[in-house]
């Protein structure tokens, strides 16, 4: 940052993260470094975790058609390459579930047909209606309108494929050891949803409006349901076609729209409780999407929203589940200061963790707030270094308030 250049509070807070988060990044591009490591890491039980996702790219790299052998073979090559390098690897090796399930879900399709269960048609609609008195998902898609469908297209069709990659910056910015539960918690669930679809086909709404309720084979194309409206309104022809090519044709349950979002919103709600409220509006927004779009039933979504709280606390440790990302006291606690003063809502501030903001291992000093003259007539809790952290603190406040 050049000298006598005041950035805004938030602006500030979110280049003072940055910095933090890239010197904490391991640049070096030596694999005699990760081969070092390897060496010396103790191999515990979990470990073992790393066997299964050999064995299960094995099974589904032979499987896979597209590319066609040699050239799959590329896959494997740069995934060892990406690991033999520090600075790729500390990436790729937290990210290894997410790889798993994207595998699993794209060459599942491969699959002959005579190894694959019977397609569900009638499962989920009798569920939901014993379940809950009715076809929920066929009520809400008795009325459709324009601006409905713009409504539940942006959360189903938009925000929903993106929304991951955003609360990973955020995570890796501001709660640096909380992104690699959150990589566990979402690869995995949805290695176990997609097996489960797999193991347990199921037709989805979209089915039913189309054929009725007649045995389906693997063979039918995918819809894009009420995502067709979506091309139909802007003249265009991409869901329909991305959808008619899907890889998992039958895989309403459980809802995997669902479960992405649950979990988002229990990460949002736990890291930053000021954000519960807008994660969970936008959660049920897209709850009520998956089946006005009939994409999904009830019954799905509510399996879906299951499958993510079980991950969510299987995986999640509990100082994470109690938004202390950092394993530690916040800096109010720790130096015995009174709670922060003024404001509501959430700022950059409430994103930014304690390491983040006043860790001086990982934060030049000449990123913080030149303001230390307004504190130092402020008469200190205890000794000497209690009350110059204390200013520090208060002065970088009021250099954001102001």
């Amino acid at each position: 940052m050049l000298p006598g250049i005041q950035l805004a509070g938030p602006l500030r807070t979110t280049v003072n993260a940055l910095i933090a988060a890239v010197n904490r990044l391991d640049k070096s591009l030596s694999p005699a470094d990760t081969i070092s490591k390897f060496r010396a890491h103790t191999f515990t039980f979990k470990d073992s975790i790393y066997v299964l996702h050999i064995l299960s790219a094995l099974f589904w790299l032979t499987l896979m058609e597209v590319p066609p052998f040699p050239y799959k073979l590329a896959i494997p090559v740069l995934y060892a390459i990406a690991l033999l390098i520090p600075f790729t690897s500390q990436f790729f090796v937290p990210a290894t579930p997410v790889f798993s399930w994207v595998i699993m879900f794209y060459s599942n399709q491969f699959l002959s047909a005579d190894y694959r269960p019977a397609v569900h048609v009638v499962l989920l609609p009798t569920l939901e209606s014993v379940l809950y008195g009715a076809n929920i998902s066929d009520i809400l898609t008795r009325f459709t309108h324009p601006i409905l469908d713009i409504i539940a297209w942006l959360p189903y069709g938009v925000i929903h494929y993106t929304f991951p990659l955003i609360l990973a910056a955020f995570l890796w910015l501001f709660r640096p050891p909380a992104l690699r539960v959150f990589a566990q918690a979402f690869g995995y669930q949805n290695c176990i949803g997609v097996f489960t679809q797999i193991v347990l086909p199921c037709a989805a709404p979209w089915y039913e409006i189309i054929y009725g309720l007649t045995p389906a084979a693997y063979g039918t194309p995918g819809s894009a349901g009420g995502l067709g409206r979506i091309d139909d309104l802007f003249g265009g022809e991409g869901y329909k076609r991305t959808f008619a090519s899907s890889p998992l044709v039958f895989g309403a349950f459980p809802s995997l729209h669902a479960a992405w979002v649950t979990l988002e919103a229990l990460f949002l709600s736990a890291l930053w409780p000021g954000c519960a409220k807008w994660a969970w509006g936008y959660a049920a927004v897209l709850y009520w999407s998956t089946m006005y779009l009939s994409h999904h039933y009830l019954i799905d979504v509510v399996g879906g929203a299951c499958l993510a709280t079980a991950c969510f606390y299987f995986f999640v440790p509990e100082e994470l589940r109690n938004g202390n990302a950092n394993g530690a006291a916040d800096k109010y606690e720790r130096y015995d200061l009174e709670g922060r003063r003024g404001g509501f809502g959430v700022g950059m501030e409430e994103f930014a963790s304690d390491s983040t903001l006043s860790d001086e291992e990982e934060t030049p000093i000449a990123y913080r707030s030149p303001n230390l003259a307004n504190a130092q007539g402020k008469k200190g809790r205890g000794h000497r270094h209690t009350a110059s952290i204390a200013s520090l603190i208060r002065a970088d406040e009021r250099a954001g308030e102001d």
